[in-house]
């Protein structure tokens, strides 16, 4: 999918979306596809330690997790020890296959159809004492043949950000902010002078999809049973992306010499991208002299979009202690845990009880924030990153490529993993 935000990961603190690639090829007995837990259906309990394996965006998430978990174990009496994996599905897939999994870890999006289809997670997320207070759209992607599988630990969201410096020197106001399509296709050409462009944004479907959205595209369905890539939405959606593209005043950040669409913001090349929130510690760390602000984005014919991008903590189908793994997700979901995250590393609360305190503590991301309520989730289904990767390839292809043929490519390939 958007591959590119492992190169993030280490540049900021990001949602850890980085662990993201690899399908399941492992599990709790490979022909088992009920779930898991005791065979009664209740959940295992014992006086076993709890093993957390996490995929770290930095030192500063390692830190706050191992803090918050040494804290649940003290509190509780049950010993629990974080550790952070080198390669996350790899190690999850080996720990299922051998029947040793760790208890609690971090699950993306994209492999959660298979850990879940093997029999490898417990699908505990009705469980919770606060199942209803998660943001519906995150609970949506991490759910499987309707069951709310794990709880989401945190989120992002794509908005627009605008470097204020550029922006004053054109004469752009605030009452100037695109709020649709049309207003960013001004502002953009307004901004390009011969040393950048107006926009700039990676060549991959975690950024373009966010026009799909605006459009009233998708890539499948409500329920994820049908492709619908190849729809008019989508179309119209690229066309107007390559629109941009060939106009030369928004150029995709590979164009530019940049790794992602942050770099380009960042150096200069851009005077806005489109990204999440990990580019506020981007930017603090790498470009601290660079002035800007965070809008939404803008809305398209099908109204307001974004992509969203998340994990969940899932729990083992074999874990023995699987109580005290419920219990210390709770904590670490709660609302003063997700703060103190959120404070540590940057991400914004999975929670809707915390969100207004987060605003309140950041009120210059506020936007991406509040795109919590027309965000899209990325695909789940299993297999669906090789999809995206492969629709990725063609993306960056899109300035002189047909936008009809490569999602008509793309929808071929997501219905055969659907079947």
């Amino acid at each position: 999918m958007q591959r590119r935000t492992t190169r993030l990961a280490a540049a900021a603190a990001l949602t850890t979306i980085s662990v993201l690639g690899l399908t399941a090829c492992g599990g709790s007995g490979f022909s088992d596809t009920s779930g898991g837990g005791a065979s009664d259906g209740a959940l295992t309990s014992s006086d076993d330690a709890l093993s957390v394996l996490i995929g770290s965006s930095g030192d500063a998430e390692t830190k706050a997790v191992t803090d918050a978990v040494a804290s649940w174990s003290s509190d509780s009496g049950t010993d629990a020890e974080v550790s952070v994996a080198s390669d996350l599905p790899q190690q999850l897939s080996q720990g299922f296959a051998s029947g040793k999994p760790a208890d609690v870890f971090y699950v993306s999006t994209d492999t959660l159809a298979g850990f879940a289809g093997n029999g490898s997670l417990l699908p505990y997320g009705d469980q919770l004492t606060n199942a209803d207070d998660f943001f519906p759209t995150l609970v949506q992607s991490f759910t499987v043949d309707d069951q709310f599988y794990c709880a989401p630990k945190d989120f992002s969201t794509l908005g627009l950000i605008i470097n204020t410096d550029m922006w004053a020197e054109v004469g752009l106001t605030d009452a100037d902010v695109p709020t649709d399509w049309d207003g960013l296709t001004d502002v953009a050409a307004k901004l390009t002078t011969a040393d950048h462009v107006g926009l700039a944004f990676s060549p991959e479907y975690a950024r373009v999809g966010a026009f799909m959205a605006q459009a009233g595209g998708s890539v499948t369905n409500d329920d994820g049973t049908e492709a619908t890539l190849d729809s008019s939405e989508n179309v119209e959606a690229l066309t107007y992306v390559k629109e941009l593209l060939t106009s030369g005043d928004a150029a995709f950040s590979s164009d530019l010499g940049a790794g992602w669409g942050g770099e380009a913001f960042g150096t200069g090349k851009a005077a806005m991208t489109i990204e999440g929130n990990w580019i506020s510690g981007a930017l603090t760390n790498d470009y601290p002299d660079v002035a800007y602000q965070v809008a939404e984005l803008p809305a398209g014919p099908g109204g307001q979009g974004t992509l969203q991008f998340t994990n969940c903590w899932g729990i083992a189908a074999d874990s023995p202690n699987q109580e005290a793994a419920v219990a210390l997700v709770e904590q670490l979901t709660s609302t003063d845990q997700q703060l103190a995250f959120a404070d540590a590393f940057g991400v914004m609360p999975s929670i809707q009880s915390a969100a207004d305190q987060w605003k309140t503590d950041n009120p210059e991301q506020a936007a991406f924030l509040d795109s919590a309520d027309f965000a899209q989730g990325v695909p789940n289904q299993d297999g669906s990153a090789a999809v995206i990767s492969d629709f990725n390839s063609q993306l960056s292809g899109l300035e002189d490529g047909d936008p009809k043929a490569i999602l008509e490519s793309a929808q071929a390939n997501f219905d055969a993993i659907l079947k």
